[in-house]
């Protein structure tokens, strides 16, 4: 008999009071969101719909799920009607995929100030890339970007990076960028994107510049003190920022594949925790160092859900964010024009058409379909003397 599977909710509900209790005072108004709603997601606290089968009459409950981004049961429908949009941005085109990094120094200022690190992420690294992919020395063009924001590692310390997805090529630009008046499609270097040490160095110029311009308009906490603040600063030149790019992706299909992996993805994957004992909780985690191994990792619960809860974005914060070529402006006449281009290359890109959903049979006889049979109310309203009518006809 395959075993009920171990879920965040769970661990909240059993250990929630005692991590309330060590690092409630902690938390911000998103994590205590983010707690509830997985507490509740798809219970009858949020209500459902009830559905009948029509042969022998059985009725089931099917609960509505919390909508929570950071909810590890939540998410698939919206990233399928994501992913159709995003197919139509794409272009035939290889892509590559890169990542930057942020260095540990900088991870208690990320604690601190979240919003203001993450958009200094994304601002810094969709700068460098353009700054560097207009450059005529290494491609003269303005490319495409999509760029998607992660804060955690395997075992779920902060690890803040952005996942990259780049068009291998883009039109024809001078040094500052601006697209020419009659731009041609320059292609990348077969199996070559950019120079990784280039970008690194300029990556990392141009998030410290952003950190000192953010300090004078008095956005840094944690240091009164200039010139404090300014040797802090210089010691973040002695560190690696780490960027690597991997070999380009040759199909849009390939390239789905990738968006379908990194987007929406959420610190916790329910799939990856095994089980949980006298008050601590085993979940897998890949060993990177020894060449992505699965290994078991054992944690306190109270430990686990104080991890979780750092990779809690603020609220509004948009995660995945477009530039270059497909930055909203301007969108759709560069991409039609870089379609027009690439013509005599281009091969046909599909866009993701969900399945069309099949009735379900009766868990209970395996005959006639499940039909919808009214709503169910949210738990909090039939404590107050609120009722659904399930239609029995």
């Amino acid at each position: 008999m395959e075993r009920d599977r171990l879920r965040l909710a769970d661990l909240i509900r059993s250990h929630g009071d005692e991590f309330q209790e060590r690092y409630g005072a902690g938390l911000t108004a998103e994590a205590r969101r983010a707690l509830r709603d997985v507490l509740e997601c798809r219970t009858a606290a949020l209500g459902g719909q009830a559905r009948r089968c029509t042969a022998c009459g059985h009725v089931e409950v099917h609960y509505r799920s919390c909508g929570n981004r950071h909810c590890p049961g939540c998410g698939a429908g919206k990233r399928a009607a994501w992913l159709e949009r995003e197919a139509e941005l794409l272009l035939p085109v290889p892509y590559h995929h890169v990542v930057f990094t942020l260095p540990a120094a900088l991870h208690a200022l990320t604690r601190r100030a979240p919003r203001l690190v993450y958009n200094l992420l994304f601002q810094s690294v969709s700068a460098t890339v353009q700054e560097v992919a207009a450059d005529p020395k290494y491609l003269g063009a303005q490319v495409g970007l999509l760029l998607v924001l992660h804060t955690w590692g395997q075992n779920l310390h902060l690890h803040p990076h952005v996942h990259g997805l780049v068009t291998a090529g883009g039109l024809s630009c001078d040094a500052a960028g601006q697209v020419e008046a009659e731009p041609r499609w320059r292609s990348c270097r077969a199996g070559f994107f950019l120079p990784v040490r280039v970008l690194s160095r300029v990556y990392r110029g141009k998030f410290v510049a952003g950190l000192r311009a953010a300090y004078r308009r008095g956005e840094v906490p944690g240091w009164a003190d200039e010139e404090e603040f300014g040797r802090w600063l210089r010691g973040l030149y002695a560190h690696e920022w780490v960027v690597y790019a991997q070999p380009p992706a040759p199909t849009p299909e390939v390239v789905l594949k990738y968006l379908a992996r990194y987007v929406s993805r959420v610190a916790l994957s329910e799939s990856r925790l095994l089980r949980v004992a006298d008050g601590q909780v085993t979940f897998t985690v890949k060993d990177y160092a020894s060449g992505g191994v699965q290994k078991e990792l054992t944690l306190p619960v109270v430990e686990l859900l104080h991890r979780w809860t750092q990779h809690v974005l603020p609220r509004g914060f948009v995660a995945a964010r477009h530039y270059g070529l497909l930055a909203n402006r301007g969108r759709q006449e560069k991409l039609t024009l870089c379609r027009q281009l690439l013509w005599p290359l281009a091969y046909v890109v599909t866009g993701v058409t969900p399945a069309a959903a099949e009735p379900s049979a009766c868990p209970h006889c395996g005959g006639g379909p499940m039909v919808p049979a009214g709503e169910v109310a949210p738990a909090w309203l039939v404590a107050v003397g609120a009722t659904v009518e399930v239609d029995s006809s």
